[in-house]
């Protein structure tokens, strides 16, 4: 039995030599820069322990890179769409290099996840296709709510955690899920697998969002502030606009307005209102929701015992990040 922190290395020795040096340059050296970023790489070890949990996690290797491939591609399209500046503490690849060298880079890693999928046992290849397609496309259309929230501010709560479902939560859960059939485990088994990481994956992000208003960027990796600068309707925002008093949700509008402003000025303003609005102690009570979900479901699930000590391990470690 394996435990988490190998499967990690078993990781990322892998991802270097998928960031082997090919010609042209100008197309794989962003690939190799963006996968050597680092990161928890929490999708494909997540991949590799559900596998785990019933046998041999070998055959789940070339998935779960493909799955980690796959995120990352996500992320180098996501920071050109948010023009993010910075990532894991480094300049994003389009600030890098530019948006053209970005999309093409993307694109190549888009190819080479489905590449890494494939390479599933033939058996199980078809269950896996299915599961990951499905995921693809609820990524890209989470994405695209994303981005028609950003031109409206008639956004719900129940809107946001959907949005975050689709471009997030569902990713983590089909790495378990995948994992789980690789693994040869059962449908039941599988399925709670889905449940688990997909209500991981909520609580992950809302924790993410409240590190980028109240988090240190040091730890934190990406510039504090980014969602407040970019207007981006989290649900610290969305929070705030439903419970503000007319005259300070009217100034919160009025940030979200404005086309030239001091970047301080503006993130210390809204932060002092999401303060007014108490919209800290509201996300985070949301992520707890989710988190104890989450190890509801997974209790229930057979396998390994060990593995299950793991994987919930990591779970906490997860959500006590930079708190």
């Amino acid at each position: 039995m394996l435990r988490i922190d190998e499967y990690r290395s078993i990781i990322e020795d892998q991802l270097q030599m998928i960031g082997g040096m090919k010609r042209p340059e100008g197309l794989y050296e962003p690939v190799k820069y963006i996968l050597s970023l680092g990161g928890k790489r929490l999708r494909p070890v997540l991949c590799l322990a559900s596998a785990g949990l019933f046998g041999d996690y070998s055959p789940a290797l070339m998935p779960a890179l493909g799955l980690e491939v796959f995120h990352n591609f996500t992320l180098l399209h996501d920071d050109i769409m948010d023009r993010s500046d910075v990532r894991r503490n480094h300049a994003t690849v389009h600030k890098k290099w530019d948006d053209n060298t970005a999309i093409l880079s993307g694109d190549l890693m888009l190819i080479k996840s489905y590449e890494f999928i494939s390479k599933s046992p033939v058996g199980v290849l078809p269950q896996v296709l299915e599961v990951f397609n499905k995921t693809a496309i609820e990524v890209c259309e989470g994405q695209q709510f994303d981005m028609e929230f950003e031109k409206t501010t008639d956004v719900t709560e129940e809107g946001y955690l959907d949005m975050i479902r689709l471009k997030t939560a569902v990713l983590i859960g089909a790495s378990m899920k995948i994992g789980g059939i690789l693994g040869g485990g059962s449908l039941r088994d599988c399925s709670l697998l889905y449940k688990f990481g997909q209500d991981i994956g909520m609580a992950f992000q809302l924790q993410d969002d409240w590190l980028d208003v109240f988090g240190n960027q040091e730890t934190f990796g990406k510039q504090i502030g980014s969602d407040i600068l970019n207007n981006k309707k989290t649900f610290l925002l969305i929070s705030a606009l439903n419970r503000l008093e007319k005259e300070p949700r009217k100034q919160l509008l009025d940030w979200l307005e404005r086309k030239e402003y001091n970047v301080d000025e503006k993130i210390a303003a809204v932060t002092q209102l999401y303060n007014e609005a108490g919209v800290s102690e509201i996300v985070t009570r949301k992520r707890d929701d989710f988190f104890f979900r989450s190890l509801e479901n997974f209790e229930k699930i057979n396998g390994d015992q060990e593995i299950k000590k793991e994987i919930e391990s990591f779970a906490h470690k997860l959500m006590a990040r930079t708190r």
